[in-house]
């Protein structure tokens, strides 16, 4: 199939009632892989919880306190200690997954051209595969921190937000904290979406879309340990990755969240957009 084909003439036909939302999710939903990741997710908090009672509280660590030395103070404290642990790499995982996954695997079952020869138009077929992609990225986020509050509240009761460096924020309050947290941590990760989404639109092997994004973002972790480079560090993802901490204060600090988004958000636009204008023009032959 070399010429895309994104207008049909038909009678009742309409690109807007092809590949519904609700179809893909549902084909992503049986997924094998959707599965695992959402069993693991589900399986951390739990892991962690049992580390702590095996290995007892640890306090007064050098370079000061942290998250880890308040973990247990209440279910909001180790809620917050899950996100910590697994937002460096391990929720970098399912995005990688389910956004490089999504075209590529289409591709290496042959079953891409015979998606588009429906007919689903290009610009269709893409919309939908990335909405439902970063609606289970999305659902990925959530799940982990919700468990994690359920599991801390069973274990260490639910009360007020112990502060690292002192001070506590109420409980209630503390679940919108939370809520921030998890939503800047997704918007963080749009740009590991967008690269994986687009590597996918570029290859017929899903793991190489899965791995060159989670390599690539491995990469820029690297680049922002060196401090040599200054100022320019703050043009990567990466450097902004904990800016989240900065709403761990008694006043929320809105300055560096906002500045990873704007920087998130800006390299996310871009590959989507060459995602969509590549794949437009592409010979699909598998």
């Amino acid at each position: 199939m070399n010429a895309p084909t994104d207008t049909v003439a038909a009678p009742g036909y309409s690109p807007r009632r092809t590949l519904p939302l609700r179809v893909e999710a549902a084909r992503q939903l049986r997924r094998r892989r959707t599965q695992v990741v959402a069993g693991v997710l589900i399986a951390l908090p739990f892991v962690v919880a049992i580390a702590f009672a095996i290995g007892g509280e640890r306090s007064g660590r050098d370079g000061g306190p942290g998250l880890m030395d308040v973990a247990t103070a209440s279910g909001p404290n180790f809620a917050l200690t899950c996100l910590f642990l697994s937002a460096g790499f391990l929720l970098v995982v399912p995005v990688a997954l389910f956004c490089g996954d999504t075209v590529a695997s289409e591709a290496s079952w042959s079953s891409l051209r015979y998606l588009l020869a429906a007919p689903v138009p290009r610009s269709r077929l893409l919309a939908s595969k990335l909405t439902v992609a970063l609606l289970f990225s999305a659902a990925a986020m959530v799940l982990l921190p919700l468990v994690a509050l359920g599991v801390g509240t069973a274990a260490y009761g639910w009360g007020p937000l112990q502060l690292p460096t002192g001070g506590s924020i109420a409980a209630g309050e503390s679940v919108g904290r939370i809520a921030l947290i998890t939503g800047y941590v997704f918007v963080s990760q749009l740009v590991t979406a967008a690269l994986a989404f687009w590597l996918s639109t570029v290859t017929d092997a899903p793991l190489g879309a899965v791995g060159g994004a989670i390599g690539l973002t491995i990469v820029g972790n690297i680049l922002d340990a060196i401090t040599a480079l200054g100022d320019w560090r703050e043009f990567l993802p990466a450097h902004w990755a904990f800016a989240w901490l900065d709403a761990l204060q008694p006043q929320l600090e809105w300055t560096g969240m906002l500045k990873g988004a704007s920087v998130s958000v800006s390299f996310a636009l871009v590959l989507f957009a060459l995602a969509f204008r590549g794949f437009r023009t592409k010979d699909i032959v598998s």
